[in-house]
């Protein structure tokens, strides 16, 4: 039986746009979109593709998983489990922005990029505040 007690949470990120729907959903569902916040990568908005986002430890292999225009997009990200889930709320004019990181292994985990699951986890808990918060910001807010 698997020990739950030193699986990592969910990280969740919510962030409510001045910009429609329709804005959002353009800088998370394509390519260019994505680069223009995120990293480069090949995406294309079709379930089962299977793309690279170009990180700053190599090419990460991922697979869309989910595709609801405009309220989600999910798909999986690199060899270690994970799962990024963006979902879109129309607030008539704004938009709520959901990023949930998900798939997190056991605390201990070493990843194939050599981190420890922790360590791992600690960066991009921050990470993500400023990159939805502030880089998606400025691109669907500019």
């Amino acid at each position: 039986m698997e020990n739950n007690a030193n699986k990592l949470e969910d990280i969740k990120q919510v962030v409510v746009f001045n910009a429609p729907i329709e804005k959002v959903w353009a800088a998370v569902s394509t390519s260019e979109g994505i680069a223009s916040w995120f990293m480069p990568n090949d995406f294309q908005p079709v379930v089962g593709h299977e793309f690279h986002l170009q990180s700053p430890f190599g090419p990460s292999p991922c697979k869309v998983t989910e595709f609801d225009p405009p309220h989600r997009l999910s798909f999986s990200w690199d060899r270690d489990g994970w799962v990024l889930t963006m979902e879109l709320k129309d607030l008539g004019g704004e938009t709520e922005f959901t990023l949930t990181h998900g798939g997190w292994q056991h605390a201990d985990f070493i990843l194939s990029t050599g981190m420890k699951s922790t360590d791992a986890y600690n960066n991009m808990a921050g990470g993500w505040k400023g990159i939805v918060g502030d880089r998606l910001k400025q691109v669907v807010e500019g």
